[in-house]
């Protein structure tokens, strides 16, 4: 397992404890909410939740703002976005866009966990074209996709 120094600033609302791995396996670490008052998230409403730090990836780096599974499963509390990723330059105040997809009305209250931040290297592809890229022209026996190899 690889560790990096990972440069933070913390603004002045920001949570007093910074995020960190709950446990040994740990691939993310708790965002919460840097917030005064709570917020009530309606039925499909979505909201912009700061979390009151700054972060510096080192280049080479992404973080990924992840939905936490236990709001998602139990409140229908997820990411607008699916995955939100913040580039290696990015220097503003990370912020969660979260939505509820549950028909009950949901209140965040202030440090409470929101999301999940997971720092990883990056790779990045650069474009090749082909003529053919069926799979008889690279020697592979596969039909379908989209669920087509079964349950």
């Amino acid at each position: 397992m690889q560790m990096i120094e990972l440069p933070v600033q913390r603004l002045p609302h920001a949570p007093e404890d910074l995020p960190v791995y709950k446990t040994e396996g740990a691939v993310g670490m708790d965002l919460q909410a840097a917030i005064d008052e709570p917020i009530v998230l309606e039925s499909l409403e979505r909201a912009l939740v700061p979390t009151g730090l700054v972060i510096a990836l080192p280049e080479g780096y992404e973080a990924q703002v992840r939905a936490r599974s236990g709001l998602s499963i139990k409140h229908g509390i997820t990411l607008v976005n699916g995955i939100g990723t913040i580039d290696w330059d990015y220097r503003e105040e990370v912020k969660v866009a979260l939505v509820n997809v549950s028909k009950a009305r949901y209140v965040i209250a202030p440090g409470d966990r929101i999301a999940q931040l997971v720092v990883a290297p990056v790779t990045r592809a650069e474009w090749r074209v082909v003529p053919n890229l069926t799979l008889e022209a690279v020697g592979l026996d596969r039909s379908g996709g989209f669920g087509s190899t079964g349950r």
